[in-house]
């Protein structure tokens, strides 16, 4: 079993100790692998011939971002902001032609340093260097992703907290439909179960009203009946022996007795 250490190829400091032909550095700038490069670089063509440095800045059919980082690097070492030297990797104040300048990774990165951290070239400094300005240290920057992590949890949180709260709404407005559409269709039974219409009615507070004169002895030939001294009495005695039965109650007795007999008189 390998050790880890076995496996470290050391990319970062090979590629800051390593001497590129700068359409290399360039192309390597743009993202294209390391293996690749030279086969992308046959499709680049100089964009003249009429002068050195022309012959020196390539262009890529699709490869966008290769002359400009070409340019960029020829007019840092034109500038001095950066420093070349030949095949052999040796650094000379003297001029290197533009066609057969090189230039080490190390120096490459340090210029690089100057530009925005989002286009430093990835194969000379890690993600957090690519993600830091140069005015914030590491340090800064693992305290600001560390503060960023916490409030990107708390948010992811919040998040899951108010999905829950959102299906439990769902939930009780599901219940809540569900249950007003059995109480209308129950208030439609109820329509046609409720109360007696007018007719039916009629015919049940003459049915009682028929009874009282009965019992009261007030039609033609029939006694009063010697139970009942008076409606009252008659009322005590059938809430005492009906108790708790439906319709059956003081108060609705001594209510419906009296409508009985106004409704047969007006028969």
């Amino acid at each position: 079993m390998k050790k880890q250490w076995e496996d470290d190829n050391c990319a970062t400091i090979q590629a800051c100790y390593s001497v590129y032909q700068v359409p290399v550095a360039a192309a390597l700038w743009c993202g294209v692998p390391e293996n690749k490069v030279a086969e992308e670089l046959k499709l680049a063509q100089p964009i003249g011939l009429s002068n050195a440095l022309s012959r020196a800045i390539l262009r890529h059919p699709y490869l966008k971002c290769l002359e400009p980082r070409i340019r960029a690097i020829h007019a840092a070492i034109d500038e001095g902001k950066l420093q070349a030297c030949r095949e052999n990797g040796r650094k000379t104040d003297e001029h290197v032609a533009y066609e057969r300048r090189h230039v080490y990774g190390l120096d490459l990165k340090e210029w690089a340093k100057e530009i925005s951290p989002i286009e430093r070239p990835a194969f000379l400094f890690d993600e957090i260097e690519r993600s830091t300005h140069s005015a914030i240290n590491i340090e800064s920057y693992q305290s600001l992703k560390a503060a960023f992590d916490a409030v990107e949890l708390k948010l992811s949180q919040a998040n899951e907290r108010f999905r829950k709260s959102e299906e439990a709404r769902q939930t009780t407005e599901a219940e809540r439909d569900s249950l007003r559409a059995m109480v209308d269709s129950l208030a439609s039974r109820l329509k046609t179960l409720d109360a007696p219409g007018i007719r039916a009615e009629t015919t049940y507070l003459n049915t009682i009203a028929a009874l009282l004169d009965y019992i009261n002895g007030d039609i033609p030939g029939i006694v009063k009946h010697p139970s009942f001294s008076s409606e009252a009495k008659l009322i005590q005695d059938i809430v005492h022996f009906f108790d708790g039965y439906p319709g059956l109650s003081e108060s609705t007795l001594s209510r419906k007795f009296p409508e009985a007999k106004r409704s047969i008189r007006q028969n």
